[in-house]
């Protein structure tokens, strides 16, 4: 089976029950802090997760982008990579537990024909929060004929909240045996010989303020289905990396290396994967550039480790765009904006590599004059790295050729320190937001379609939303615009806005088509690809803007506006702080 082939009938078995099918959002999450980049397919949909009404109904289906670096030192196995697709299919406050288990079963057997001996259960086991384990997901279960003993309880089958508060409830997934010889009688999810393919979330309980789950008024599912997995299990294959979403990549890789995947696969493995992410990331909408910060960083991480990992295949040329020659016409169907992007892509790659090269050049002096003064020890490897970009593992192998020995669990010891500092320090940018329902983020959010309205207005027609991160404390937009706003221009922004807030416009928003939305003038990203019907937002008469919410209801409540900063974010896109009071 082909990739088209499993999203053609993971579509159309769920819009034979009444799922309507709505498009991938971007990998760069809108009014999301919580996160650098979408994770799961439920992030775009959380404002309606929480109650607000989805303009296509309470039954969807999608596949959505995803980018994890979570678990990145695990790329390289047969299993993981840092970009993924995600079919889910969702219930927003309509069926649950006994639907969504009965469908994933005739789906997996009825649909997919996977064999029922090989498929493993895992369902939540009780945590010291909820006491209980669902028991009922278990009969419903054992309802669809599977043997109990391959149903293993877990505590760590919880999903959520996104936030502090919010929703949440266990979770039930699914396995499948991919080891050598039949699969073992009794399932233990540790055996490695059992690959995850699929997850039902249950959403059942509303966490609050004070740490109680409370029963939701609104239970919603949320499923994922790992389409690269599960396309290798349909396939026989215990390799993601043989399914026809890499090969051409391996291949192509093979071909500028000289080397043959069997030779080092784990090297082989991650340049695919991480180059296939970098694409993805660039040629998203609001496709960005690697930098020092934020989503530009981590852009800028797996590209590097890219190059760094094509070195030791013997790859010293520059080779990222050749692999983006192969890349982009396995998905430019699914997603065109991977070939619009093209020329963008690569020559973002191009300057990348160059930039990399130049950063390895200076990293090789500093080590010949750390090794000739025999000041080469963990430490130093260490800031050879944090400083310099300078590979560990380039470091320990060129000391070992000067017969100086490095402790590798050291410098690892170090790295990890180095590692929860940052992700510390990124915990506290980033903790909050619209996940959390907060008033103050339904205030900074209504106040952030003023303030893009206001540029439009002051800056002209070309200005676009190319991105956001807004909490409780404040907003920071990006939007499309070459040049450095004026203080006269700030300034105007804030008098528009606060002009509008002052006239306390009613909020509310309308349903239609995109065509609809385009011909009364509405604004919103439309190289993405929206659904059948979006919400289109009117603050009064003043602005008209598609977003799934929430936000306040009348403009009078948001008090009053400043721009904090305003900064180069990108090539071509600006960044605006701004805070209300």
């Amino acid at each position: 089976m082909t990739s088209s082939e499993l999203k053609t009938q993971f579509f159309k078995y769920f819009e034979a029950r009444g799922h309507k099918i709505i498009d991938s959002a971007s990998l760069l999450p809108d009014n999301d802090p919580t996160v650098l980049f979408t994770t799961a397919g439920m992030h775009p949909l959380v404002p309606y997760l929480m109650g607000e009404k989805h303009p296509e109904g309470t039954r969807l289906v999608n596949v959505q982008k995803c980018l994890r670096t979570g678990d990145i030192d695990e790329v390289g196995d047969a299993t993981h990579h840092t970009f993924f697709e995600m079919l889910g299919n969702w219930s927003l406050g309509d069926y649950f537990k006994k639907e969504v288990i009965e469908f994933s079963t005739e789906f997996l057997l009825g649909i997919l024909k996977l064999d029922k001996e090989k498929i493993g259960i895992s369902i939540f086991g009780g945590n010291d929060d909820v006491k209980e384990a669902d028991t009922e997901s278990e009969n419903h279960w054992l309802d669809q004929g599977f043997d109990k003993k391959r149903i293993q309880h877990i505590k760590e089958n919880w999903w959520g909240p996104a936030g502090e508060t919010g929703p949440c409830g266990p979770d039930t997934e699914m396995f499948y045996w991919t080891g050598q010889g039949e699969a073992p009688e009794v399932f233990d999810e540790n055996d490695e010989g059992w690959v995850e393919i699929w997850n039902d979330v249950l959403m059942q309980y509303n966490k609050t303020a004070d740490g109680k789950y409370e029963t939701l008024k609104q239970q919603n599912i949320d499923t994922g289905m790992g389409l690269e997995r599960t396309l290798a299990v349909l396939n026989g294959l215990d390799d993601n990396y043989l399914t026809e979403l890499f090969q051409p990549i391996i291949k192509k890789i093979e071909e500028l290396s000289g080397k043959k995947y069997e030779d080092d696969k784990r090297s082989f493995r991650i340049v695919a994967d991480h180059i296939r992410s970098a694409v993805f990331v660039m040629g998203d909408p609001k496709g960005i550039t690697p930098s020092n910060k934020d989503q530009g960083y981590v852009l800028r991480r797996l590209i590097r480790r890219a190059i760094r990992f094509a070195k030791k295949l013997g790859i010293d040329k520059n080779f990222t765009s050749e692999l983006v020659e192969v890349i982009i016409p396995i998905y430019q169907d699914d997603y065109s904006e991977l070939k619009d992007n093209k020329s963008f892509i690569i020559s973002e790659l191009i300057k990348e590599e160059e930039k990399f090269i130049e950063t390895l050049e200076k990293g090789l002096q500093v080590f010949d004059k750390l090794s000739s003064q025999n000041k080469l020890d963990e430490k130093t490897a260490f800031v050879l790295f944090t400083t310099y970009g300078f590979p560990v593992e380039m470091t320990l192998e060129m000391a070992a050729d000067k017969n100086i020995k490095l402790d590798k669990t050291k410098i690892d010891k170090e790295l990890k320190q180095h590692q929860e500092l940052s992700r510390t320090a990124s915990a506290g940018m980033f903790k909050g937001g619209l996940a959390d329902d907060s008033d103050n983020t339904k205030r900074h959010h209504t106040a952030a379609h003023l303030m893009l309205e206001a540029l439009r207005r002051i800056l002209g027609d070309h200005v676009e939303q190319k991105g956001s991160n807004i909490n409780e404390d404040r907003i920071r937009f990006d939007f499309s615009h070459p040049d450095k706003l004026t203080d006269e221009q700030k300034q105007q922004v804030e008098d528009i806005v606060n002009e509008q807030i002052q006239r306390k416009l009613p909020i509310h928003f309308e349903e239609m088509t995109v065509d609809e939305a385009k011909k009364i003038g509405a604004t919103g990203v439309f190289e993405h690809k929206y659904g059948d019907k979006v919400k289109v937002y009117f603050m009064g008469d003043f602005s008209k803007e598609i977003c799934g919410g929430p936000h306040v209801d009348n403009t009078g409540k948001l008090g009053g506006f400043k721009i904090k900063k305003e900064q180069s974010s990108s090539a071509g896109v600006r960044r605006i702080k701004a805070t209300l009071n």
